[in-house]
């Protein structure tokens, strides 16, 4: 099955782009694993039919073969092969037929059990098609097996191979012309068994919010406990801010003037009331008494005029023109009541939080955290002080992760050593520890001295993410041990260590206090798209928006130097994108 020649198709003009329609086959028995709908089954935390679809979302036109889905947007069309389940050849030309196929130049057939296709990959298998004569473009995966439904087809070819054999039962090689392209396509193989199920969850990569939102799921929330107020700075509330008092507790005077009672012009009194004070002072109809900002109104007292609003002499006191009916007084429970909710579960006790707590007479509050993170630092190679010797390195993260943890929300622990050990390795997660999250940095890898996802399976631990489709901070993973303690699996690099920390331990600190997530945003201009998300260092810009920082690897911190913030670039994003905003500390 020769490759075709290079050649061009139809009569288009290097100009012109091919208009490309897909077919997505999203039936099947799934009989290999006891009948279960594949397309609905979850690798990285979505969808196998949503992967596919975002594989294909630059198509002109979108069908999906299968049982319906209400929940596909209505831009998809949807229908089914006839008769039902009469297998992939007849779904093909469903969905050909649905496709409106005379207005095609290129078909994209797809399956939705394939947990690895991107959008890089529909791009490749169109393009062999579009260069050369070859009537489809047909991938082959790494056991050297063609995919017949993960390819591209010029539609003339398609709908002429549909109409030499009977769609019913068929099977996809009898659609094959004599000459096509072959594409070596890594990772395309799909889904048949639940041991092919198995091994792809465990070596998926995430996308970067999936992987967050599975995160959140997985970490329990620390209990709560109760805290004097003022040491709860940093915590997050288990229960609601109530207000013990009304505040202001009594009438009080909002300005320095005089408390009056009964109309002007009024007796001044020789007494002066004021903050704090033990007043006696009573005041009669006529009356008035000198009074200072933030003092009790004295009995007796109807109201306050401030200073610049009177005229004032030994024997009497007048309110200037206009303003006989001024009342500067604050009263009682103006700004909120006992009993009043003050802010939710899930705040964190901010200064103002706190503040606002003792003004409301609550001594104490029902708090969660602060969630206590050690980093560790994982390898042979890495000095902490003195000369270095061949083949060490530099600990350039240690003394300045805590900087990054505490901006994310969390109190650092003293930052310790790991040898690269797998009796090291395992007491670090068998021995007592006082920490609610262990970062460790470096042996995330799978190289020959990366221990650290195999000692996780040893102690029992879930490995929630594995890796993730983000630039730095692939390798990354997150884990859950038996006792709660979680463990985040962050690159040996500088920069990718610290980016991922940033973007990661939020999630984790998030769940643990039951918080509610806050994530900054800003517009951030964009070069070039990649197929994963991208964390990069930004500068801010006069107008508001983010420039975009190059020329820096991720071995140093240098890229930071001067920046003023991570932003989390998006998949396939170009131009000018609204991305996440992480400043630095």
């Amino acid at each position: 099955m020769p490759a075709a020649p290079y050649g061009t198709i139809g009569v288009m003009t290097a100009r012109q782009l091919p208009r490309t329609f897909a077919v997505v086959a999203a039936g099947g028995r799934g009989s290999r694993m006891g009948g279960v709908d594949k397309p609905a089954l979850e690798v990285a935390g979505r969808r196998l039919l949503d992967t596919a679809l975002e594989a294909v979302a630059s198509a002109d036109r979108v069908v999906v073969v299968g049982p319906p889905r209400g929940e596909l947007p209505e831009s998809i069309m949807q229908v089914r092969e006839s008769p039902a389940g009469a297998g992939p050849v007849a779904a093909v030309a469903a969905g050909l037929l649905a496709t409106a196929p005379d207005d095609a130049d290129i078909v994209v057939l797809l399956a939705a059990d394939l947990p690895d296709v991107t959008a890089a990959t529909i791009d490749a298998l169109v393009a062999r098609v579009v260069e050369t004569d070859a009537p489809a473009a047909v991938a082959i995966d790494d056991d050297g097996r063609l995919q017949f439904l993960l390819a591209a087809w010029r539609a003339d070819a398609l709908r002429d191979a549909l109409d030499s054999v009977d769609v019913t039962d068929a099977a996809m090689k009898q659609l094959l012309p004599h000459s096509f392209a072959a594409v070596r396509v890594p990772n395309c193989g799909d889904l048949d068994t639940r041991e092919d199920l198995d091994r792809a969850r465990a070596a998926a990569r995430w996308d970067l919010g999936a992987a967050r939102a599975a995160i959140a799921r997985a970490v329990a929330p620390l209990e709560p406990t109760e805290r004097a107020t003022v040491d709860a700075l940093g915590c997050v509330l288990a229960t609601p801010l109530v207000a013990a008092a009304a505040h202001p507790p009594a009438d009080r005077s909002a300005m320095d003037g005089y408390a009056v009672a009964g109309a002007p012009p009024w007796r001044p009194l020789a007494d002066v009331v004021t903050a704090g004070g033990a007043s006696t002072v009573v005041l009669e109809p006529g009356d008035a008494v000198r009074i200072a900002t933030g003092a009790v109104l004295p009995d007796g007292a109807e109201r306050v005029v401030r200073d610049e609003h009177l005229d004032v002499t030994d024997s009497l006191v007048t309110p200037l023109p206009g303003n006989a009916d001024g009342d500067d007084t604050r009263r009682i429970g103006e700004d909120w009541h006992a009993g009043a909710h003050l802010a939710p579960a899930g705040t964190v006790v901010s200064p103002a939080v706190l503040s606002t707590a003792l003004s409301a007479e609550v001594p104490s509050l029902a708090v969660r955290g602060p969630l206590r993170v050690r980093t560790i630092l994982s390898g042979d190679e890495i000095r902490t002080s003195g000369p270095l010797a061949r083949g060490e390195t530099r600990d350039a993260v240690g003394p300045v992760v805590a900087s990054f943890v505490r901006a994310c929300g969390a109190e650092a622990l003293e930052v310790t050593h790991l040898r690269d050990t797998a009796a090291d390795v395992d007491a670090l997660f068998s021995g007592p520890c006082d920490a609610d999250v262990l970062a460790v940095v470096g042996g995330t890898g799978g190289g020959a001295a990366d221990r650290l996802r195999d000692a996780i399976t040893r102690a029992g631990g879930e490995i929630v993410v594995g890796r993730v489709r983000c630039r730095p901070g692939g390798s990354q993973l997150t884990a859950v041990l038996p006792d709660g303690r979680v463990v985040l699996g962050l690159p040996g690099n500088p920069f990718a260590a610290i980016a991922t920390l940033v973007t990661i331990l939020p999630a984790v600190v998030d769940a643990a206090l039951a918080a509610e997530p806050s994530r900054r945003r800003g517009i951030v201009h964009v070069d070039d798209a990649a197929d994963g998300a991208r964390i990069v260092a930004v500068d801010a810009l006069p107008d508001g928006t983010w420039h975009v920082r190059r020329g820096h690897g991720t071995a140093t911190l240098v890229g930071l130097v001067g920046a003023a913030a991570f932003a989390v670039v998006p998949p396939l994003a170009r131009g000018d994108v609204v991305c996440e905003i992480v400043p630095l500390p």
